[in-house]
């Protein structure tokens, strides 16, 4: 299982889904550009001491993220308001890559397009959006349920 940001931009979020990756065993994927210097403060508090501890593989591009993971024969798993499929009823495979956009604007079209599956966390009608962070908690939380734990890939 693996997680991959798109062009992230809110520092303390990316911190925080970094943090979750070392705790739970996941590789994380950054696709930039991100909205803010890797070395931000920010960034840096929110994922503490963890990020040490995370394996982070950078993307120059979408098109080179797509090129990596079409290479690698991997799933992927956008996580989106505008998906009709809730995260609970979709079935995970160890090798999925789980993808979460801008906090202020999603992934482009080009995005919705290669995805293989696009979910969503189901929410009062009304609200606009939960969380980066919160989201990806919980949806990695299901495909490690599914997939019993962290890959020992």
């Amino acid at each position: 299982m693996r997680i991959a940001l798109y062009q992230p931009d809110i520092p303390q979020n990316t911190g925080t889904i970094l943090r979750l990756a070392a705790c739970l065993g996941v590789e994380a994927h950054i696709v930039e550009p991100a909205g803010f210097p890797i070395s931000d403060r920010a960034f840096r508090r929110a994922g503490m001491d963890y990020l040490d501890q995370v394996v982070i593989v950078r993307h120059a591009s979408w098109t080179a993220f797509d090129a990596w993971r079409r290479a690698e024969r991997l799933r992927l798993v956008l996580f989106t308001t505008a998906a009709a499929v809730s995260y609970l009823d979709h079935g995970y495979r160890r090798g999925d890559v789980l993808m979460f956009g801008r906090e202020s604007s999603g992934v482009p079209d080009a995005v919705h397009q290669v995805a293989d599956a696009r979910l969503l966390i189901p929410m009062r009608p009304g609200l606009r959006s939960i969380n980066v962070a919160m989201v990806a908690a919980m949806a990695l939380g299901e495909a490690m349920r599914q997939t019993n734990g962290p890959p020992s890939e």
